[in-house]
């Protein structure tokens, strides 16, 4: 039996994805693939993701809301308490008790030099140490 394939939940216009591309393909080896619909960028060809775009949180029981423009990065444990303390974070849909993050990228005031630091982090915690030894030489 095939599998279904998702819908596309993106434009190239979307508020922040355009920012987001930029700052994750400029990481050594960063590829951007589609996967349910929605942009991911893995550390190298089969390296693991480290950013996607588009996440959905519930609301209440049975029900979601979805946030096209939102950023979805692995977190520090040691930085969890601080993310979940910030109200512009959210535990997005399917991350259960994983260290996994979102935020609204079209929300104002988006700060890009700490979205950059956000997923700089993430990449570091699943790249390859050849990957991260040629982020640290630039």
């Amino acid at each position: 039996m095939v599998g279904m394939a998702h819908p596309i939940m993106f434009s190239d216009d979307d508020p922040g994805l355009a920012e987001l591309r930029a700052i994750c393909l400029a990481l050594p080896g960063a590829v951007e693939f589609v996967s349910h619909g929605r942009p991911c960028f893995k550390a190298g060809e089969k390296g693991k993701i480290f950013a996607t775009f588009g996440a959905g949180f519930k609301t209440g029981p049975g029900s979601h809301r979805r946030i096209d423009s939102a950023l979805c990065v692995k977190i520090a444990v040691e930085e969890l308490p601080a993310i979940e303390a910030d109200e512009r974070f959210f535990l997005p849909m399917y991350a259960g008790s994983s260290p996994w993050r979102a935020t609204d990228l079209a929300r104002p005031g988006t700060d890009w030099a700490e979205i950059a630091e956000l997923v700089d982090a993430s990449y570091r915690a699943v790249a390859g140490k050849r990957l991260i030894a040629e982020l640290d030489a630039r």
